[in-house]
């Protein structure tokens, strides 16, 4: 077949034309491609010797070429006490309980398992030394944790789901102090070399580009709470005071992830008047964004249940969930 020389011209114009660093990104993908032999991401950082430690538990943990921090499958089931290989063989989902992994098979959970929260369940295949492996996103710990221990809270458990609540409990005071992508990043190394973009495509990651139109995320008891602490009179549709939006931004965005507040209020900024022209909330992702909201609302909600007086709440709640410094350092 005779070669089409002014295709060829074409290819190495076009390739004098991208910037030297343009040409590196491109280079280094191809080559990643020929060595795993797939499109899957590649492990870029971590390895077995180099494992997430939540107090007594090890989880093998990798840093991926597109980005994602992922938990091996084996080491995840391990960490919330189910058995390391799924049933019905790796990356098995159940087509009984509308295609859920099998830490959630048991139908006493389906109540609490939303389709938002499905979405995010899905495991994560890529390449680690050219053999193909399974995990999941680093994030859905902390949320599979804390949908268990909803469970109990609601006395839905069966008996021997029990365990397993007790080590979410156990691995959401772990996680308390620190993101639980910070502990990834750490562990595999790539914090040393992350760059400020990372934080940006994260951003993208977990706020939406375009609006989404409006749903009530808040739930009641957030804001009856928050008056019962604050010694406010609670009629159910009370008028919030204007600080209410001050304790929100502390308690919930400046607390979700590093950098979420100031890229907020960037693309939802207020007018003239200090109003916006959308709630912050409607900018998070449906993938990343809501589901981290959902698990910290919950957390809030927990510790205000548990105190009766304000300065105490804030002062135990800091010290749970400190707020996200500069560096990238969670979910989502």
């Amino acid at each position: 077949m005779k070669k089409d020389n002014s295709k060829v011209a074409g290819g190495v114009a076009r390739a004098q034309a991208l910037d030297p660093e343009k040409r590196r990104q491109i280079a280094a993908k191809a080559a990643r491609k020929r060595w795993s032999g797939s499109d899957l991401p590649v492990a870029e950082f971590g390895s077995v010797d180099r494992p997430l430690r939540i107090l007594d538990v090890e989880i093998p943990c990798y840093v991926l070429s597109d980005g994602t921090r992922v938990l091996t499958q084996d080491g995840f089931l391990k960490a919330i006490g189910r058995s390391g290989r799924p049933k019905g063989g790796t990356g098995a989902r159940s087509a009984a309980l509308d295609n859920a992994p099998s830490f959630l098979f048991a139908a006493n959970l389906k109540p609490l398992i939303t389709e938002e929260f499905l979405r995010s369940t899905m495991p994560v295949e890529f390449k680690v030394e050219g053999i193909t492996a399974y995990g999941y996103r680093a994030e859905l710990l902390p949320q599979v944790c804390n949908l268990y221990l909803r469970a109990r809270d609601q006395k839905m458990l069966h008996y021997t789901q029990e365990h397993v609540a007790k080590r979410a409990d156990m691995l959401v005071r772990g996680l308390a102090e620190t993101g639980i992508v910070a502990l990834v990043d750490e562990a595999t190394g790539y914090q040393s070399v992350r760059a400020r973009d990372a934080l940006q495509a994260y951003l993208d990651k977990f706020l939406r580009k375009e609006l989404a139109a409006w749903v009530k995320t808040f739930p009641d008891e957030f804001f009856e709470q928050l008056f019962r602490l604050k010694k406010w009179k609670w009629t159910g549709t009370s008028r919030r005071p204007g600080v209410v939006g001050h304790y929100i931004n502390d308690l919930v965005y400046e607390r979700l992830g590093p950098g979420v507040l100031d890229e907020l209020n960037r693309r939802n900024p207020t007018n003239e008047r200090g109003q916006r022209k959308a709630k912050h909330f409607q900018w998070l992702t449906e993938e990343i964004g809501h589901p981290a909201l959902a698990s910290h609302m919950y957390a809030i909600i927990g510790f205000m249940r548990a105190h009766d007086d304000w300065n105490e709440f804030k002062h135990q709640f800091t010290k749970a969930f400190p707020k996200k410094g500069e560096n990238l350092s969670l979910l989502m």
